[in-house]
């Protein structure tokens, strides 16, 4: 039974067709072939609950549904994971309001 989940990060949206038994090490595999960046430095984390997603575990194994959203945080150059940065559309259209005047 096919399903997608929504991989965010910054004002990117990727979306990933995927199959409840897939790891999540096979997600980061698809995303290396979208972002070009290595999976060991990528972390996917279930947005919502804040989980991070164990790459060995199936989306199924961590509840992760069809239409989830999981947010993707990369490796900076100090080995440390960057914060969730995820850009909602109402931040967008506020400061879009907001640079009306400067049009």
């Amino acid at each position: 039974m096919s399903m997608y989940i929504r991989v965010k990060r910054n004002k990117t949206t990727y979306f990933v067709t995927c199959e409840p038994t897939e790891t999540i090490l096979n997600i980061k595999e698809k995303l290396h072939n979208l972002i070009d960046q290595p999976v060991n430095d990528q972390r996917l984390i279930l947005v919502g609950t804040g989980d991070i997603l164990e790459d060995s575990k199936t989306l199924a194994d961590q509840k992760v549904e069809n239409d989830a959203v999981l947010a993707l945080t990369l490796r900076k150059d100090d080995n440390e994971f960057e914060d969730i940065n995820i850009v909602r559309p109402n931040d967008f259209y506020q400061s879009r309001e907001a640079d009306a005047g400067n049009w």
